[in-house]
């Protein structure tokens, strides 16, 4: 077993489970953290879980990092576009 900040890494024969204990309220930090488990050179298949309570603070945090990427993603397509148009003005 492996501790990688707030998650546990346990590599079993063809795969390797990662448990999410507790989240960042910066949702790009927990992505990063689950990148670390995919990390350079996994030949295993990687498997991320996340535990939260059912209506925990926890849980409303998991949501707003939700909308916060939706968001994220939003704002780079809108680039994008943005970039394409001018490109071909």
């Amino acid at each position: 077993m492996i501790v990688i900040g707030s998650f546990l890494d346990f590599p079993l024969a063809n795969v390797v489970l990662t448990m999410m204990i507790s989240s960042d309220r910066n949702p790009q930090a927990d992505l990063q953290a689950m990148d670390r488990a995919h990390r350079i050179g996994q030949t295993k298949q990687v498997y991320v879980f996340r535990f939260i309570t059912e209506g925990s603070v926890e849980e409303r945090m998991l949501e707003r990092a939700a909308q916060k990427l939706r968001l994220d993603q939003l704002v780079i397509q809108q680039g994008r576009a943005q970039a394409a148009k001018g490109a071909f003005c």
